[in-house]
């Protein structure tokens, strides 16, 4: 019997050079393997570094603005008490950075049964995306009217921020809820700890489409430093008296 050889193919002495190179090739330290080494070091370096300094900036604008807000906390909390029955601190399952859950804390401005009645007002949502918002949601107090233009039921996350699981500035927690009906893009809001504010709350607020609101989250991340968050911190305080967008 006879056995049939596999044909040879011939190549051309340029094709068998080349594969002679990449046959024999090793890695070599070069300089611009160090440089890319030197590079990475200093990424590495460089976000360890910022992710200290920035908890440094929470920490320390936590504890004196919980200071100084302490006096309007104690008449929002008493306020709260006279209007309506329920506890003052309203908790809630917010999703974090890389998806972990926590409990956010905030002045409670709906009634006691706010989350119950939510199935009902659905079809009356007047925001895009996964996100319920209403402008003359029935659920609101008259107290929680005038806390929410204000800001003043999102000061009970300062304590949060000390606790390590919120940041001053960066996305807006989101509800489990929302982030199951994310795409792709969106789940990349939960790549840096959560904030109280942050770029979507100084361009707008609830006045913004989800997909902007988005984009600017994902703007903040990819910029973020030091001196964004006293930028955007800055930004917050006329954000926050003028009320623009908040309800």
């Amino acid at each position: 019997m006879n056995v049939v050889k596999p044909k040879s193919h011939h190549l051309d002495d340029k094709t068998e050079r080349m594969l002679t190179i990449f046959a024999e090739r090793r890695f070599q330290r070069t300089r611009a393997n160090q440089r890319l080494r030197l590079a990475l070091s200093w990424w590495v370096i460089r976000n360890k570094l910022l992710s200290r300094l920035k908890r440094v900036l929470d920490v320390t604008v936590a504890v004196i603005a919980i200071i100084l807000t302490s006096p309007i906390m104690l008449i929002t909390a008493l306020l709260i008490k006279l209007e309506s029955p329920g506890p003052v601190i309203f908790k809630q399952v917010r999703v974090g950075k890389d998806g972990e859950h926590f409990y956010c804390y905030k002045f409670r401005s709906m009634y006691v049964d706010a989350e119950q009645r939510l199935r009902e007002l659905q079809a009356k949502n007047e925001a895009d995306g996964p996100v319920f918002k209403m402008k003359h949601d029935p659920r609101v107090t008259r107290v929680g009217r005038v806390i929410r233009k204000l800001s003043i039921d999102e000061l009970p996350q300062l304590f949060n921020v000390l606790k390590g699981e919120m940041s001053l500035v960066g996305p807006r927690p989101a509800l489990p809820s929302e982030v199951a009906k994310y795409t792709y893009e969106q789940i990349g809001r939960l790549h840096a700890i959560p904030g109280i504010t942050g770029l979507q709350q100084v361009s707008g607020r609830s006045d913004l489409d989800f997909k902007r609101w988005v984009e600017l989250d994902l703007q903040y991340i990819a910029e973020q430093s030091i001196w964004k968050d006293i930028e955007i911190l800055l930004r917050t305080i006329p954000a926050v008296l003028l009320g623009r967008g908040a309800y």
